[in-house]
């Protein structure tokens, strides 16, 4: 069978399959510029967040001799090291102190027990004083009580490793030792408790958001398209200010001799002693952060209602239903996917929030966000903040995926 040919004497099947190529490198290219942007923006922060939750590489880099020589070190022992052990702690503390890492082994190791920074500040002047005529180990124990202390060399040998899973364990208000893993006394144990409080008080805004948004959508979406527009305008009217104005907004409003209080004084709803703290608590956070959450609960909503032909509870009325009737079984399936879209879309915004909680709810109505910002800016201890930002990000993914099995994702839409 004659193969086809085009004019220019190319075979057919090759020319189609070169259109073909040609076409799916115009579509690449048009869409790199996208996956370029979600590469650096999204890619690469979280691969990097991921691996900052893990690396432990300081200690084994900054003490190759001693971590090697610990290997051999029985820490059930009850006795320290040998004094192998204290030349090569002297070896490489020599060498840190050169290029000064000494006093970032020290921070790394104060995360995990105080008073560690302050010792090994305090051995970058003691290494120079020491005599290799004079046994390490002596000079060591003379120098600082600490070289000397079991929990001193037990905690450089559990994190001897390159890689280390002690950020997770404290985010889980537990820790390493050299017995295994065990739980932070009870007073000590905080994250665990910042993570139910951010889930729970989340599900309670997206909630609250739902309530209040509802009958504003199915306002905006029923109304005279005119009054309508005037509407969506006092709606979108928030995104016009910063959100640190309204938050400081609702400190005005919110604090005891605020705006509400004195309202309430006056109406002689409340005496002027007895004034409600409305503020630096979780009803702070909740009010403050419905109100600026609340848009996005409606946008969806409206966006979906705006489809419901109205004819649709027309026809139940005329069949017999009552006005309740025709609300819940004719329109408010038909509005299951604006709500599903609005609760995911608030609900992940919510769990991310920190400004808002720093600023209204004062020590009981704060995130996890709030403490991943303080290990960013304040403490420094990145390694932690990487770890409860990503055990935060696979709480949101299980919530997403329980989200899927019960409502269905693809059930979700914006109009």
């Amino acid at each position: 069978m004659e193969q086809l040919q085009t004019l220019n004497g190319v075979p057919l099947k090759k020319q189609i399959a070169r259109a073909l190529f040609k076409q799916k490198v115009r579509a690449l290219l048009l869409i790199a510029p996208l996956l370029i942007f979600i590469l650096i923006t999204f890619v690469i922060p979280i691969t990097d967040m991921l691996l900052r939750s893990i690396d432990n590489s300081i200690v084994s880099e900054t003490l190759p001799q001693t971590t090697a020589s610990l290997e051999t070190w029985d820490s059930k022992s009850a006795q320290l090291p040998d004094e192998a052990t204290y030349t090569a702690l002297y070896n490489d503390l020599k060498q840190a102190i050169e290029q000064k890492n000494h006093t970032k082994l020290g921070t790394r190791l104060n995360y995990e027990n105080s008073g560690m920074s302050s010792l090994f500040r305090k051995v970058g002047k003691d290494v120079g004083k020491m005599q290799a005529s004079v046994s390490y180990k002596e000079q060591f124990l003379a120098a600082d009580k600490a070289w000397g202390d079991l929990k001193t060399w037990n905690l450089l040998k559990l994190y001897s490793p390159k890689y280390t899973n002690g950020y997770f364990l404290a985010a889980l208000d537990m820790k390493k030792t050299p017995d295994g893993i065990e739980r932070l006394p009870e007073s000590e144990r905080i994250y665990l408790n910042l993570f139910a409080r951010t889930i729970f008080m989340s599900i309670v805004i997206t909630a609250l958001c739902l309530l209040l948004g509802y009958p504003i959508a199915w306002l905006l979406a029923n109304l005279p398209m005119r009054t309508s527009n005037l509407l969506m305008i006092l709606v979108l009217l928030p995104f016009w200010t910063s959100l640190l104005v309204r938050t400081s907004a609702w400190k005005v409003l919110l604090q005891q001799q605020g705006v509400i209080n004195d309202i309430l004084v006056w109406l002689g709803v409340i005496s002027n002693t007895g004034r409600l703290e409305l503020i630096n608590n979780q009803l702070g956070t909740l009010i403050a952060m419905t109100h600026i959450l609340l848009p996005f609960m409606i946008l969806p909503l409206y966006s979906v209602m705006r489809t419901i032909p109205p004819s649709y509870m027309r026809a139940a009325k005329s069949l017999g239903a009552t006005d309740w009737t025709a609300f819940w079984r004719v329109y408010f399936p038909q509005t299951i996917a604006g709500i599903g879209a609005g609760a995911i879309l608030t609900f992940i915004l919510a769990i991310g929030y920190y400004i808002t909680p720093e600023l209204v709810g004062g020590t009981q109505g704060t995130f996890i966000s709030n403490r991943i910002a303080y290990h960013i800016s304040s403490s420094l201890n990145w390694g932690m903040a990487a770890a409860l930002g990503t055990i935060l990000l696979t709480l949101v993914l299980v919530l997403y995926w329980v989200y899927d099995k019960i409502v269905g994702i693809d059930k979700v839409k914006l109009g």
